[in-house]
């Protein structure tokens, strides 16, 4: 699967969980006005909260596809993190505070609510947990078909959210069945605080996921380890001092290397040696288009710098290749 048809199932799988929790907030509201459920309407609050999101995440699969312009070279994969990272926080605010709010609200009230109530919360609950369920698996249906998986920001707030979504649903049953059958409203709040507590944690959990990917992450340790046995394994390079790596967006990366040549090698060889090396790093990790090498040691004898560029009398440190696809 490529970019673009990975992106479009995604958009698709993002619609898909838009429209169910735009249905489910509207009748979670009704029926929480309706009743004056605190848990119906603390999942009212969530839908909410989930609808503004998929809102972010159609932005971030659009504006992250940009291609590279003078003022972002690097282009504008870390979109995708930027608006994760409102999600979050709109999950946060919208969803868990409010949850919490309501939860305090229960406790102070002295109203009991009326047989019909019930009926009523309980079968927007049950309507809401199919509409979640479905959304649920749509999403799981694009996780297993997609070559990025739980890496791509957009795919995994969805995640998150439906999951969060059927079980709250849950939460919200188990709170009014509770009050029903024996009158405390205790319950209710109950289940409200405990909503009010998975969203916080589920918004804790994709904030920092997408703030380490805007604070600049390296890759995998193994991915990391694959990379260096390769650059040390060229006959040209004696040692790779350092290697760091950096994630730009789900298929780029920047791959930055100190490294000493063996001496006598000449300009001519040294560019050859750039080519080859970028291909091979290429060739096993097709994301790496932003390849630099940095010589701490010049090629004894030679009598030009990095890639053919002269040498400047006392410069040690040439930048070799800027292999961008």
């Amino acid at each position: 699967m490529n970019k673009k048809s990975s992106d479009g199932s995604t958009r698709v799988t993002v619609l898909v969980a838009l429209a169910a929790n735009l249905v489910i907030a509207a009748a979670k509201a009704v029926g929480g006005l309706v009743t004056g459920s605190p848990a119906l309407l603390s999942e009212a609050a969530h839908s909410v909260a989930d609808s503004l999101n998929e809102v972010f995440l159609l932005a971030s699969l659009r504006r992250s596809r940009r291609p590279p312009d003078d003022r972002h070279p690097f282009g504008y994969g870390k979109e995708r993190y930027f608006w994760a990272l409102l999600a979050a926080v709109g999950i946060f605010v919208m969803g868990g505070c409010f949850s919490f709010f309501q939860g305090f609200e229960a406790l102070r009230s002295t109203e009991s609510e009326s047989p019909s109530g019930y009926a009523v919360g309980l079968t927007v609950l049950a309507i809401a947990l199919l509409a979640e369920g479905a959304s649920l698996v749509r999403a799981l249906v694009q996780l297993r078909g997609s070559p990025d998986g739980l890496r791509d920001p957009a795919l995994r707030t969805v995640l998150a959210e439906d999951s969060t979504a059927v079980l709250g649903v849950l939460l919200a049953i188990a709170g009014m069945v509770l009050h029903l059958l024996t009158g405390n409203i205790l319950w209710e709040a109950a289940a409200s605080f405990a909503i009010g507590l998975l969203l916080v944690f589920i918004a804790y959990r994709l904030g920092a996921e997408a703030r380490g990917q805007l604070i600049g992450e390296a890759v995998d340790p193994e991915l990391r380890g694959k990379l260096r046995t390769l650059l040390e394994a060229q006959p040209e390079i004696d040692n790779v001092a350092t290697l760091l790596t950096m994630k730009l967006g789900l298929d780029s990366t920047l791959v930055a290397a100190r490294i000493d040549l063996t001496p006598g090698l000449d300009s001519e060889t040294v560019e050859l040696v750039c080519v080859r090396i970028k291909n091979s790093v290429s060739g096993i990790w097709p994301t790496a288009d932003q390849v630099f090498l940095d010589i701490t040691e010049a090629p004894t004898g030679a009598g030009a710098g990095a890639c053919g560029v002269p040498e400047r009398p006392g410069t040690h440190r040439e930048n070799i290749q800027d292999a961008r696809t």
